[in-house]
C-alpha cells in the first residue's frame, strides 16, 4: 500500500530525543494538548520534536481500534492508519499463509506493516516492499520487533522475488495531490493494477490481494477465491485469493466478524443475480437486513432461502420471512404495517402516535434520512415513544414499513456453504 507522505512529520520522531519524548507521554488528550504542548517547549524540546511526538501520540491513540496494545509501540501516518488492515484481519490473512505451507511471504505494498506484522508473527519470514521513502521507514520502526521481517525500499513492481514462495499485496487504491485524496475505482489505475497481480498469479505462486469492497464482480479474475469482510456492520476489504492460497470449492464467500464471533457464507458458483435465484413478495412477518459482506459478496438469495423467505423487489437487498430465525448474514426486525411514502400523512402518523425518536433506515430509493427526519419530527413535539422505518420500493411503489428491531444474538465462529 504505497502512499505518499511528507518526510518532515516524522523525521523528528526518528532521533533519540524524538523517539524517546514520545514513548514518555501520557495517553493523548485533545482536551491537554494544547497545554502538553506549551509544558513540552517550556522544558528545552523543539518545536518541530514536540509537533511530532504530539502527532504520533494522537494517532497512536487512534489507531488503539485497530492494532490494540502493538500501537503504543508503533509509528503512524495519517493515510498508512487509514489505509492499514486492521490487526485481526490480518491475522485472518497471515494463516492462509501458513495453512497453504508459504514460508517467505513478500509484501509488496507493505505501507506501514501491518499484514507484515501479522506474517511476521506466525514466524513466516516477511520481504516487505514500500515504494514510499516514508512510509518504508515507519515500516522498518514497526517491523524491528521481528528479526525474520525485513523492508525494502522499492517499487513493488519491479522487486526481485527470487526465494520469495508467496506473496501478499495491498495496492493503493487513492491518489494524492495538493487538492487531497481521491479514492480510485478502476482496478487497473490501482499501484499495482490488478493485471500484476494476475501475472504473478499465472506464474503458479500463492499470492493474496486486498481490493476495495466495491470491486465489480465482472471485474474478479477467473479461478480466483473472492472473500468479502465486514467488522461489525461495516464492510472492510474483498479479499482474491490464487492458486494454493485459495480454497477448494469456494467461489465467493462472505465473513461476517463481530464481538459475537465470526460466520462465513461460502458459495462453489460465480456472481448470479439475485432475480434469478428467489421469489419476490409482500412486506409481512420479519423483515432481514442482510450484512453489507453478503449484499457484495451477491448471496442475498441465499441468505433468503436459509430463512425460508423472499425479498420484496427483485433489486433490492431487504428480505421478508414469515418466521424469526437467528442468523448472523442479516439483521431482523419484525414488521408492524406498511405505509405509502407520503411525507404529509407520515408526519400526520408521527404526530400523532407521539413520536419523539425516529431511526430511518433506506435502500432502492434516493431519500435522505436525516432530512426526511427532521421533516417528520418538526412540530411533532418531544414524544415520549420511538420508531422505526424502513423507506423502499416493492416494484414501482415506494413504501415505509414500520418495523421493530428485534435485538442480536450472539453467534460463535462458524462457516456455512451456500447452495450451489
Amino acid at each position: 500500500m504505497a502512499s505518499e507522505t511528507s518526510a518532515e512529520n516524522i523525521a523528528p520522531i526518528l532521533t533519540p530525543e524524538g523517539w524517546e519524548l514520545l514513548n514518555s507521554l501520557e495517553p493523548y488528550s485533545e482536551a491537554d494538548s494544547l497545554k502538553t504542548s506549551t509544558a513540552l517547549r517550556k522544558a528545552g524540546h523543539s518545536p518541530e520534536v514536540v509537533a511530532a511526538a504530539l502527532t504520533q501520540s494522537k494517532l497512536r491513540a487512534k489507531a488503539a481500534a485497530k492494532f490494540g496494545p502493538f500501537a503504543e509501540q508503533m509509528l503512524f501516518t495519517k493515510a498508512g492508519l487509514e489505509q492499514a488492515t486492521r490487526l485481526n484481519i490480518a491475522a485472518l490473512h497471515a494463516q492462509r499463509f501458513v495453512q497453504a505451507g508459504v514460508e517467505h511471504v513478500a509484501d509488496l505494498g507493505c505501507g506501514i506493516g501491518a499484514d507484515a506484522l501479522a506474517l511476521a508473527t506466525l514466524e513466516r519470514k516477511v520481504t516487505a516492499v514500500e515504494r514510499d521513502e516514508t512510509t518504508a521507514a515507519v515500516a522498518t520502526i514497526n517491523l524491528m520487533p521481528w528479526a525474520n521481517a525485513t523492508v525494502v525500499n522499492a517499487d513493488a513492481e519491479q522487486v526481485d522475488l527470487n526465494g520469495v514462495d508467496g506473496v501478499w499485496l495491498d495496492p493503493a487504491r487513492r491518489t494524492t495531490t495538493t487538492s487531497g485524496t481521491t479514492r480510485l475505482f478502476d482496478p487497473e489505475a490501482f499501484s499495482p493494477p490488478l493485471s500484476f497481480v494476475e501475472k504473478l498469479a499465472d506464474q503458479g505462486l500463492p499470492v493474496g490481494v486486498k481490493m476495495g469492497p466495491g470491486i465489480p464482480h465482472d471485474a474478479l479474475p477467473a479461478g480466483c477465491e473472492a472473500q468479502w469482510v465486514s467488522v461489525d456492520g461495516d464492510v472492510t476489504e474483498a479479499t482474491l485469493w490464487f492458486n494454493s492460497l485459495a480454497r477448494p470449492g469456494v467461489r465467493r464467500a462472505a465473513l461476517v466478524i463481530s464481538n459475537g464471533g465470526s460466520a462465513e457464507l461460502t458459495s462453489d458458483v460465480g456472481y448470479v443475480p439475485a432475480e434469478q435465484d428467489v421469489s419476490v413478495g409482500p412486506a409481512e412477518g420479519y423483515l432481514y437486513e442482510p450484512d453489507g459482506a453478503v449484499i457484495r459478496a451477491g448471496l442475498v438469495a441465499d441468505v433468503a432461502q436459509q430463512l425460508g423467505g423472499h425479498l420484496l423487489d427483485e433489486h433490492i437487498a431487504y428480505i421478508c420471512a414469515p418466521d424469526l430465525l437467528e442468523t448472523p448474514f442479516a439483521r431482523a426486525y419484525k414488521v408492524l404495517e406498511v405505509r405509502p411514502y407520503n411525507v404529509k400523512k407520515l408526519k400526520a402518523w408521527v404526530k400523532a402516535s407521539r413520536i419523539g425518536t425516529l431511526e430511518i433506515k433506506k435502500r432502492g430509493t434516493s431519500v435522505t434520512p436525516e432530512e426526511l427526519r427532521k421533516t417528520l419530527l418538526t412540530g411533532s413535539g418531544k414524544g415520549p415513544n420511538k420508531a422505526t422505518l424502513v423507506l423502499t420500493r416493492m416494484g414501482e411503489e415506494r413504501v415505509a414499513i414500520v418495523v421493530e428491531p428485534i435485538p442480536a444474538a450472539g453467534h460463535r465462529s462458524r462457516s456455512r456453504s451456500a447452495r450451489p
